[in-house]
Parts: C-alpha cells; sequence; structure tokens
C-alpha cells in the first residue's frame, strides 16, 4: 500500500512539472505580458469580479496578506487601480481597475484565451471532450468547495460529444457529492446508450445480443424521426461523464400516451438518485407536452428499475412470461396518469 502511493504520488508530481511546462508557468512574465503569474492571476480577478476587497481576494486566491498588499501597491504605481472606501463599511476599500487597468486585463486575457486555443486546435473533438472530462474529474475531486448538481433540462441537443465514462461499469466508486446534471442528448450518446445497454445487461443478466439490436432499434427510430416537442432524450452525467439514460416517444397505439424507454444507469453511479431523477425528468416533459398517461415496459427481474417506477407512481397492469435474449423472463406493462 506505501509503495502504491508513492508510486501515485510521484505520477501526480510528474503531471505538474509536465503541465505547468506545457502552459509556460515557469516563465518570468507570463504570455509575453509585464506580469508573473501571480499577478496575472490576480488581474483576472479584477478584471471578472466586481466589489472586490484585498481580504476577499486573500480568501479566494489563498495568498498571503503580505504578499497580495504588496502586489496591489504596485498596481497603484503602476495606475491599474483604485481604491475606495466601501459605502456599506468605511474601514474596507472596494479595488477596481482603471480605464488602463482594464486594457492591461483584456489583452492578458485574449492572449491567454488564444495560447489555450492553440493547445487545443490541433486535438479531435472527441479528444477535446476526453480531455475536459480529465479536467473536471480532476478539479472535483480535488476541490475544496461544495459540488454543485446541476440540471441542464432545456434547449435543444448540441452538437458536441459528451465525455465517455471509460473503463467499464466498475471503473469509477460513487462519490458523495459528485456533480449530477441531466443533459438534453448530444451527437454521440445514441451509439454510447446502445453499447452500455448491450454490455451493462450482458454482464448483469446474461442477455444475448438480441437485446442490444432491440435497443438499436429503438434509438434509430427515435434518431431519425423524432419529434422534439413531444419526443425528448436525456443523458446523466456524474462530474462529466456519462453514467445514465433514458428517452420519451409517443407511444404507437396510443397517441395521447407517453411511453418511457431506455432507462439505464451506469453500475458505478447508481446510489446517486440518477435513476429517479431520469423518470421525474420524463414525467415532467410529458406532462409539459400535454400526455394523458405514461406507459413503459420492463422485465420482472430489474428489481432495481421497478423500485423506481413504483416510487415514481407507476402501476403494474400487465405482465406475460416470455423467452427472449436468450432467457426465461416475465414482461411487464406500467402505467401512470399524468
Amino acid at each position: 500500500m506505501r509503495s502504491a502511493l508513492h508510486t501515485e504520488i510521484a505520477a501526480v508530481r510528474r503531471f505538474n512539472r509536465f503541465y505547468t511546462r506545457r502552459i509556460a508557468l515557469l516563465d518570468e512574465r507570463l504570455l509575453d505580458s509585464p506580469f508573473n503569474l501571480t499577478q496575472a492571476r490576480v488581474l483576472f480577478e479584477l478584471g471578472t469580479q466586481r466589489h472586490l476587497s484585498a481580504g476577499k481576494l486573500v480568501r479566494s486566491l489563498g495568498l498571503d496578506p503580505g504578499y497580495l498588499s504588496r502586489i496591489l501597491q504596485d498596481f497603484e504605481e503602476r495606475r491599474l487601480i483604485t481604491r475606495r472606501r466601501a459605502a456599506e463599511d468605511a474601514r474596507r476599500a472596494q479595488l477596481a481597475l482603471t480605464a488602463h487597468g482594464r486594457r492591461a486585463f483584456t489583452r492578458i486575457d485574449e492572449k491567454s484565451r488564444r495560447s489555450v486555443g492553440e493547445l487545443l486546435a490541433p486535438l479531435a473533438p472527441l479528444e477535446r471532450s476526453r480531455l475536459l472530462g480529465a479536467m473536471r474529474a480532476i478539479e472535483s475531486r480535488l476541490s475544496d468547495e461544495p459540488r454543485e448538481h446541476c440540471a441542464e433540462t432545456r434547449g435543444h441537443p448540441a452538437g458536441a460529444p459528451a465525455a465517455p465514462m471509460t473503463g467499464g461499469p466498475q471503473a469509477r466508486a460513487r462519490v458523495p457529492g459528485a456533480a449530477i446534471c441531466v443533459r438534453p442528448y448530444r451527437i454521440g450518446d445514441v451509439g454510447w446508450a446502445i453499447e452500455r445497454h448491450g454490455r451493462v445487461y450482458a454482464e448483469e443478466y446474461g442477455w444475448n445480443g438480441e437485446f442490444e439490436a432491440l435497443v438499436a432499434t429503438l434509438f434509430a427510430r427515435f434518431a431519425t424521426g423524432h419529434d422534439p416537442d413531444i419526443e425528448r432524450f436525456w443523458v446523466a452525467e456524474v462530474d462529466g461523464e456519462r453514467a445514465g439514460c433514458v428517452f420519451v416517444a409517443r407511444n404507437e397505439h396510443q397517441p395521447r400516451w407517453a411511453q418511457l424507454r431506455c432507462l439505464l444507469v451506469e453500475p458505478a453511479a447508481r446510489g446517486l438518485g440518477l435513476g429517479r431523477r431520469l423518470v421525474d425528468e420524463c414525467i415532467a416533459f410529458a406532462r409539459s407536452a400535454g400526455y394523458e398517461k405514461m406507459i413503459l415496459w420492463t422485465n420482472d427481474v430489474l428489481a432495481a428499475a421497478r423500485r423506481i417506477y413504483v416510487a415514481a407512481g407507476f402501476s403494474l397492469i400487465e405482465e406475460s412470461a416470455h423467452h427472449s435474449f436468450g432467457k426465461d423472463l416475465v414482461g411487464q406493462t406500467w402505467r401512470r396518469d399524468l
């Protein structure tokens, strides 16, 4: 265990050395500007926030008060900032950029954007997505701040692919407080959902390729001909990685009924409430789209999913034995009013 920890420490230190060199943080002057890294960061905070005080900068950046005081004194001498007494507390000074300071901030901010763009431009979209996903994971795991829960559930599908959950269903442990996001699907999500359904159900229930073929048919039908006003597909992310999905389509036999299809939660993400959150999203959308009822089909061996449906107000209305996906199963139809 001790040897493993030493290896991990060495890996983190190696990455730190690589990254600081790669983005030129060791240069005496950042991005050929008149500022070093710390000065540029203070300038960035002043350029992007209002009502800043020295005390707030100390807390947010973790700087030594004396060091920050010298930076601010230097900025004043360069006529980059002004200090004014705060209206609510005369003992505290509010900091603000002067016109000259604003121009200095704009120049270095634009150089930083160009520099990062040059790093990302050679990468393919999927490579960029994976890189950003890894960055989000580092930020989330090492942050001192409570991780926020987001719900990006409005709007139409965007064009960029999402970061994949790599390493299979057992690759990640559940992390309390993980950042959860439910969003509309993007390019690449359909293929991911089909592949994960096939693998997860094969590994957990021994279902054969017939099930993956069925899921592929359902998703292909949705992707090529759905009406976005009454049919939607959502993906749940945990810390920027895909961890679950579900979609709503119009029932083929009852046009006033919505059909919930293909609910999936990655094994590594279970216990975070993703399944219930995805189902609640379906119910809320179906209600807003004017459907009268929601229906779904499942199998009795999927006990965890059944508990979610019961908690969400669904009632079992029909069940029958069948042989599918290489197994003897009992199919179930569940329904709820909207």
